[in-house]
């Protein structure tokens, strides 16, 4: 495993993190919501199995939150590493979207620690920074909360992740007297939301960075379109659609580490493998040239930016927001709009259908893309449903 320094912090960090937000299913059974489905049970025994084996091949870096697998992820994190806890350093996360007043802050920090079966954190970061966070809850004195955390040694760094633009990101960094920050970053969303700009510009603060969404959720691996397929086949080397995704956040000296969220043993172990070649400046300039032209074609396709991190989830009136944009999407990327109508008609309920929407606006609160849900939804629906499309029960 080759390690980097965590900025200001002075930990030295596996170049992989794991991130424990999409941690297996009972069953094997994955959708884009399954962190935030409490229908959805973590298989516990697999997940403490690919804790411990990640701790035996060096990564030292776990990542969670207080809202991924509706709690569980917390819990199932600690009893993982219980038998570890010297040897990593656990992140977790500040839930701002659940922080209604002052007291909360306190509450939720000790019901984190008792999930997690420590008596401290390594990382606490506020979760999820954006204009509207980070203006609330300065001023309720969350800055003030986690600096005192941290002068008792129960959180002994403290950062950010965020979800907004570039300007917005400075604004925050130049703020405070931050340690780290966590951004969304891969080939695909380079000039999105911090991007590149944030990415340099913590950096040169003396920040630690940590990429989440290297993959984009995964969208960026499988299923791989033709077009695509055929682009990384042209490489003098080849690799799988996830090495190429790793190895191009990697690239990046700024980078302190990647989280991936590993669902299974398999890409577990190959992420492993694919981080012993994690090193700053390896990819050529003719494999960075490729690598563009297949954001290209996926640019060209793409019709809503979704990650399917579920954040806007559970909708009030049943609308399954991610499965919809997932299914949206695809129509475009992969060629096959009769398919995703039918998947749509199909495996979607009409309540979670997209027509089923209020335009309450409480997802667009919520979305860290901020996707203008309301607009796009009814460009999904009408591009997906075709009821005529589906098997016709028999008269």
């Amino acid at each position: 495993m080759l390690y980097r320094k965590l900025g200001k912090t002075g930990l030295e960090v596996s170049i992989l993190g794991f991130g424990a937000m999409r941690l297996p299913i009972v069953g094997g059974i994955r959708q884009s919501i399954e962190a935030f489905d409490p229908a959805k049970v973590v298989d516990e025994k697999e997940a403490v199995r690919m804790i411990r084996y990640a701790v035996e091949k060096g990564i030292n870096y776990f990542d969670t939150a207080f809202i991924y697998h509706m709690g569980h992820s917390e819990v199932i994190l600690g009893k993982g590493l219980k038998d570890f806890r010297d040897k990593v350093a656990i992140a977790t996360k500040l839930p701002l979207m659940v922080i209604q007043d002052s007291s909360d802050f306190q509450k939720t920090f000790d019901k984190q620690l008792e999930r997690l079966g420590t008596d401290y954190i390594d990382i606490y970061l506020a979760h999820g920074l954006n204009r509207h966070h980070w203006n609330r809850l300065r001023e309720m004195g969350m800055l003030e909360f986690m600096e005192r955390v941290k002068s008792e040694g129960r959180a002994r760094h403290i950062g950010f992740s965020f979800h907004d633009d570039a300007q917005m990101f400075k604004e925050i960094v130049d703020s405070h007297d931050w340690e780290l920050c966590q951004i969304q970053y891969n080939y695909f969303d380079e000039d999105y939301q911090a991007g590149r700009t944030g990415l340099e510009y913590a950096a040169s603060k003396g920040l630690g960075v940590v990429i989440m969404e290297p993959i984009r959720g995964g969208k960026l691996a499988d299923p791989v379109p033709a077009k695509v397929r055929a682009l990384w086949n042209t490489a003098a080397v080849k690799r799988s659609a996830a090495e190429w995704a790793l190895r191009w956040v990697w690239n990046y000296p700024e980078v302190s580490l990647l989280l991936s969220g590993m669902s299974n043993m398999e890409q577990l172990m190959e992420n492993i493998r694919i981080a012993e070649e994690g090193r700053p400046g390896s990819l050529t300039r003719e494999e960075l040239a490729l690598i563009d032209k297949v954001k290209v074609v996926y640019r060209e396709a793409v019709q809503v930016g979704c990650t399917g991190c579920g954040y806007c989830m559970p909708c009030e009136q049943g609308v399954n927001i991610p499965e919809i944009f997932s299914m949206y999407n695809d129509q475009y990327i992969f060629g096959d709009k009769d398919l995703s109508s039918v998947f749509y008609g199909t495996f979607l309920t009409p309540e979670q259908q997209a027509s089923s929407c209020t335009e309450c606006g409480a997802c667009e609160e919520k979305c860290p893309q901020q996707i203008p849900i309301r607009d796009e939804l009814k460009k999904a629906h009408e591009s997906l449903y075709h009821p005529e499309l589906l098997p016709q029960p028999p008269h």
